[in-house]
Order: C-alpha cells, then structure tokens, then sequence
C-alpha cells in the first residue's frame, strides 16, 4: 500500500474495520454520532476514500468495502513516521519510545521474543 490515509479518511476506514461492509448512509449516521459530521462530509470523505483505491462501492445501497487491511494502513503510516522523523532508521524510532517510560517485565519479555523471532 502506497496510499496516504488522512484522520478523516481513517474515521471512515475504521468503521469498515471494525463493522465490515456497511451502507454509506450507516457510515453517516454513525460519523454524525460520533463526529459530528453532517452527511454531505461524510460522503466527500468516502468519495475521496474511492478515488484512492482504500475502499469500493458495491451495489445495491452503496455498500463500502474496505480494500486496504488495518495492518496495511499501520505499516504505512510507520514507514512514513520513521522515514520522516528518524531518518529511516527503525531503531532509532525504538530507542525513542523506549526512552519515553519505564517497562514493564512483561513489556520487555514481549520485545526480546519480537527481537528473536527477527533474527
């Protein structure tokens, strides 16, 4: 995946996420809940989300389907974080959030098996 997701888009990727396919107008309703969004946004924020290949529509009743996995759209979004911010050295973005607090034992046991797993 090569796409940039911007917040409002990932709003409406997050639904697709979490509920699977649902109508646009379920989508509305529900970013108007939560968001506070009127449905001519919401719509515009779908339309955008189809021209970039993140979702489709599928008939009857402008069904979305996501087409870009949650894993995808994170994968992304930390490649362009540690390009940006860190030079694209992953490390070094691991250093940083390490530095951030103290670990737990089982927070530290989590990563040595991560770190293995890669070797």
């Amino acid at each position: 995946m090569s796409m940039k997701l911007f917040d409002s888009e990932l709003n409406i990727m997050e639904i697709l996420w979490r509920d699977g396919d649902t109508t646009a107008k379920r989508i509305a309703e529900i970013t108007k809940e939560k968001v506070g969004w009127s449905k001519t946004t919401t719509y515009t924020i779908i339309k955008r989300c189809l021209d970039k290949g993140a979702i489709e529509r599928q008939e009857p009743n402008f069904v979305c389907r996501a087409l870009v996995t949650r894993e995808q759209a994170q994968e992304h979004e930390t490649t362009e974080l540690i390009n940006k911010m860190y030079n694209g050295a992953p490390d070094r973005l691991i250093a940083s959030l390490l530095g951030q607090r103290q670990l737990t034992t089982e927070e530290i046991n989590r990563l040595k098996q991560l770190i293995e797993s890669l070797e």
